[in-house]
Order: C-alpha cells, then sequence, then structure tokens
C-alpha cells in the first residue's frame, strides 16, 4: 500500500511539472539594482525563459542584509512561481551572525541550482610598501593594531575574507566599516586606510590607474589579474572566499519542479552567452543539481560559521 502511495505521489508531481509553468514566474532579488546579483539575475532568467516558456520578473528587494527578502519568499505558496537568489551572505552568513532569523535558512528553502562564483581580490593602497600577501603579512605583524581596512559594511563578503585571513595568518589589523563599497574606496584610494578585500568590478578601475595594488585573489588566479597568486598559493593552504548566487525556492516545491527548475537552471549558466557576460566581472559560470549545490552550501555555512564565531561577528 505504501508503495502504491508513493508511486501515485511521483506520478501526481510528474504531471504538475509537465503543465508547469503556466504563469509568470517572480524571482526575488535580496539587494538593491545593479549589484553583482542582479547581473546574475538577469542574464541567467532570459535564458530560462526560452526552456520554461514563460517571463521571469525580476523583483529587488533589499533591506536587512537580505533577511526581508528570505521573509517574504520563505512564506511565499511552494508552487514554483516564486523563486530567491541565494547569497553567501543569507545562505551562510546570517544564520551564524544574526542571533535569531524569522525563518530557518536550511528547513524553509530548497537549493535549486548554483549560480555563478565572483572570486574576492585583496587590494593595498599604492604606497603601501608590500609588493604581495606574504609581504602584506609580514608588514602587519611587524605594526600590529597600526593599519585600517575597511569594508562595504559589517557582515559583508569583504569584512567576512578580511576576517578569515587574520584568522589564518595570525595578524591584527583594525576592521573599519563603511556604508557601502564606494565610501570604502574613497578613504582607501586616498590612503586613510590601508587596504581592503572585494570583488573586481569597483576595485579594477582604481588598480588600473595604479592608485591600489592587487596583493592577493581569494580563488584562483583570474584572467584580468594574470600575475596575482591566491591567498593559498601564497602560503595559506584550503583559504578560499567567493561571493556566490545560486537558486532558491521555497522549501515545499514540488520535487518534479525543482528539477525542472535546476536543468534549465543549470542549461542557462552553461550557454556561452551567459559566460562570456559572467567573465566581464571575473565570475565563474558553474550551474550545477540541486544535490550539488546543497553540498556546496553545507560546506560554506562550515566555514564562515567558524569565522563569524572565532571572529566575533555580530550584526549591528
Amino acid at each position: 500500500m505504501r508503495l502504491l502511495l508513493v508511486a501515485a505521489l511521483f506520478a501526481a508531481q510528474a504531471a504538475v511539472a509537465q503543465t508547469w509553468p503556466t504563469k509568470p514566474i517572480r524571482l526575488v532579488v535580496p539587494f538593491a539594482p545593479g549589484g553583482s546579483s542582479s547581473i546574475v539575475a538577469r542574464a541567467v532568467a532570459v535564458e530560462m525563459e526560452k526552456g520554461l516558456g514563460q517571463p521571469i520578473i525580476i523583483d529587488n528587494r533589499p533591506g536587512g542584509g537580505g533577511n526581508v527578502a528570505m521573509q517574504e519568499v520563505a512564506r511565499a505558496d511552494p508552487d514554483g512561481y516564486t523563486l530567491i537568489i541565494g547569497h553567501i551572505g543569507t545562505l551562510a552568513v546570517n544564520p551564524f551572525m544574526f542571533d535569531k532569523l524569522p525563518f530557518d535558512t536550511n528547513a524553509d528553502f530548497a537549493p535549486v541550482s548554483l549560480l555563478a562564483k565572483v572570486p574576492n581580490i585583496f587590494v593595498v593602497h599604492a604606497d603601501v610598501p608590500a609588493k604581495d600577501l606574504r609581504e602584506f603579512v609580514a608588514l602587519v605583524k611587524s605594526k600590529p593594531g597600526q593599519l585600517y581596512y575597511g569594508s562595504a559594511g559589517n557582515g559583508s563578503a569583504g569584512h567576512l575574507a578580511m576576517e578569515y585571513l587574520k584568522l589564518v595568518a595570525g595578524i591584527d589589523i583594525v576592521h573599519v566599516p563603511y556604508k557601502g563599497t564606494g565610501p570604502n574606496l574613497i578613504d582607501l584610494v586616498a590612503g586613510r586606510t590601508q587596504a581592503t578585500s572585494a570583488g573586481t568590478p569597483p576595485l579594477m578601475p582604481h588598480v588600473k590607474a595604479g592608485k591600489l595594488r592587487a596583493i592577493a585573489v581569494g580563488s584562483k588566479r583570474l584572467p584580468s589579474l594574470p600575475d596575482v597568486a591566491s591567498v593559498a598559493e601564497q602560503g595559506y593552504a584550503g583559504y578560499e572566499s567567493t561571493q556566490w548566487y545560486g537558486l532558491n525556492a521555497p522549501a515545499k516545491v514540488p520535487a518534479a519542479i525543482i528539477k525542472r527548475l535546476a536543468d534549465e537552471a543549470a542549461k542557462a549558466a552553461k550557454l556561452p552567452s551567459v559566460a562570456e557576460r559572467f567573465a566581464l566581472d571575473d565570475a565563474e559560470a558553474v550551474g550545477s543539481t540541486p544535490e550539488e549545490y546543497a553540498t556546496f552550501i553545507a560546506a560554506e555555512q562550515k566555514r564562515w560559521g567558524d569565522v563569524v564565531r572565532r571572529a566575533n561577528i555580530k550584526a549591528n
């Protein structure tokens, strides 16, 4: 009897997936328009629409470090018509940085597909006497608590990347949080702070102008910075810091719909046109199965949960 019920359930889900979707799909981006999350969402959505036969409407819902949008999607009908862009902050950092969230990050969301990874790079002001990460670490160790690094804000990707580096390298450099990447870079370029970490788009113009110097990449070497070694290459094996973006759905969306979404998302992410668009921001197109994405999220939660606890990072 139980086998018959299971078979009937799978048959019903398959039937739903065959007729779904019959109306536009809303893809929530938990940040303001114009950032990497919106770029990834739009590039992939345009291609997914072709396979799904329905428009995908991008809906930017910033606020609360992404928690506002996450709460809304967690409570949405699990019918496959409301999705959200998952992010390192909302899925791997916020669960450990906030004392309490109005949703369960793991129980209330279903992983669909990992879409893209965007590596962080580490830069210093041009006057800092360090050509690479090894020299920078030596410099900081010679002046404990006397140098400063800026970030886009408490709990931002750059903040986490630098605190992770502090832990593995055993250095003491003071964090200066700003309200966004723009204000952070104004002070760094002016020499009021000495270092920062972020994605390449906001940093590369200053690197090319000679005002900042790239000293390390958070993951593997980049085509745009072929001579800049990774943190791991420079003596800290296992170090990796990337911003990443995936596709997530409310937890109870039928498995057959999740699979169809995952198939279309992975197919879109692997298209040459999408990979080329991502490459403009040094982003690596991925495209994965739900199972691969779930494993990736779990590993990132372990990594960043440990950093948040050890560095005692709290939400403002």
